[in-house]
């Protein structure tokens, strides 16, 4: 799989001797563990253009989602992009449906190369830039990811044995396995170290994280560091003991946000889903969370047209969602996913009922999340700076909230204390700095 080297770029003859380094494109899809898995294959390759736009790459890496059909069709969309551009780069597929669907992707062009494991990514790299003619060291393997941002995703889990209808992932990641608590301590020591301000502990299923005391003992291991802050990316209502709920409310780093997929607030679509859990079982998870966190921001994920959803059913979902003020709702479309429960269900929602609810959902949303960010009105927060533009600092609070500060002097990776003043559309918290 060789292509002959283009001896101009841009229109521009090269002189010899001058040859660009050869760049390597990441294109990431689905889930923020992907997009932690693609930051960990790209470090390595800082130095030989990693990071480039796929155009101007002589290596594309696609990593993909398939949780859902959409899913699979995007993530197939992506690849024939990368293959149609000018500079047609070898293209290394990645990640959940290349893992499910190797012959399939290996089919969309002569110029693609499956790899379903992300250990393996780098070297594949190296050995697609050597087709090409290209030196490559030992050095360009990546080993570890660098932090590029005040805030870093810190890998401790991968795999889930949930096997809910509507959900392919257990197939594709496989049964959960946890990082070895060394190693995410290592790893968060050094992140600490390099700068970070705050460290997003996440995973498919992150509350089956055994090794070590569990989840609540590595908290306590990564707090021990000396990051400023830590959050938990998601966690499962089952997963929401009253030991991680003592170790969290044990740790001052811990942010009081945490995202706890519902799914439904029908209990009929729940035990058709699959989930373990009904909505009084949520419901006492989350009392228990603001029991501990008075103040805790509490969003989740919700999945709108599951096959046989009612009016009815979806009214429930919508009355308990305002019932239970999520500081914000992520609204997905059900979307059939091939080798799922789900999938061969009778009774399938028609999409423009699905575009309808989503809708309707989306609408609700937007109210709760305005609704809980004006109760922080007149209340001090802390604000994690990740850009600055005219002497205004824009950041997350520990609330998971966006909110501007005017500060002159702010770089990204700062923590700033403000007090909440009003509120913006979007929302965005206007505050003013404190001493």
């Amino acid at each position: 799989m060789s292509r002959p080297r283009s001896s101009s770029t841009n229109g521009a003859v090269l002189a010899p001797g001058s040859e660009q380094v050869p760049r390597v494109a990441f294109v990431t899809l689905g889930c923020k563990v992907n997009q932690t898995e693609s930051e960990a294959i790209a470090a390595g390759f800082g130095h030989r253009g990693a990071g480039c736009a796929p155009a101007d790459a002589d290596v594309v890496v696609v990593n993909t989602c398939t949780v859902t059909g959409e899913a699979d069709h995007k993530a197939r969309k992506a690849v024939r992009h990368a293959l149609a551009l000018p500079r047609s780069p070898i293209v290394i597929v990645t990640g959940c449906l290349a893992a499910l669907d190797a012959d399939g992707l290996r089919s969309l062009g002569e110029q693609v190369v499956v790899e379903a494991d992300k250990e393996r990514v780098g070297a594949r790299v190296v050995e697609a830039l050597d087709a090409l003619g290209e030196a490559v060291s030992e050095a360009t393997v990546p080993t570890e990811a660098r932090p590029a941002r005040a805030r870093a995703q810190l890998k401790v889990e991968d795999g889930c044995d949930a096997f809910c209808a509507y959900c392919i992932v257990p197939y594709a990641r496989g049964v959960p396995r946890a990082v070895p608590a060394e190693r995410v301590v290592a790893e968060a020591e050094r992140l600490a170290a390099t700068g970070v301000s705050e460290i997003v502990l996440t995973g498919i299923n992150i509350g089956r994280y055994d090794d070590d005391g569990g989840l609540p003992g590595l908290l306590a291991r990564v707090a021990a560091t000396g990051v400023a802050r830590i959050r938990i990316s998601s966690i499962e209502p089952g997963d929401l003991t009253p030991q991680l709920l003592e170790a969290a409310s044990a740790t001052p780093a811990f942010c009081a946000h945490l995202h706890v997929p519902l799914q439904s607030g029908s209990d009929a679509v729940l035990s058709r889903m699959g989930r373990p859990y009904d909505t009084a079982r949520y419901t006492a998870a989350v009392e228990a969370a603001r029991a501990a966190f008075p103040d805790i921001a509490i969003s989740t994920d919700i999945i709108v047209g599951f096959p046989g959803e009612t009016d009815a059913e979806f009214a429930e979902t919508l009355a308990f969602a305002r019932a239970t003020g999520f500081s914000r709702l992520h609204v997905f479309r059900y979307s059939q996913r091939a080798g799922t429960r789900a999938a061969d269900m009778p009774d399938q929602v028609p999409p423009a009922v699905r575009a309808g609810r989503s809708a309707q959902l989306r609408t609700l949303g937007e109210s709760l999340s305005l609704g809980y960010a004006e109760a922080r009105v007149g209340h001090t927060v802390e604000v994690l700076v990740e850009r600055v533009s005219d002497c205004i600092a824009e950041g997350t609070t520990r609330e998971y909230m966006r909110a501007r500060v005017p500060s002159a002097s702010a770089q990204p990776g700062r923590l700033l204390t403000a007090r909440a003043e009003r509120v913006d559309p979007g929302p965005m918290l206007i505050t003013t700095r404190l001493p």
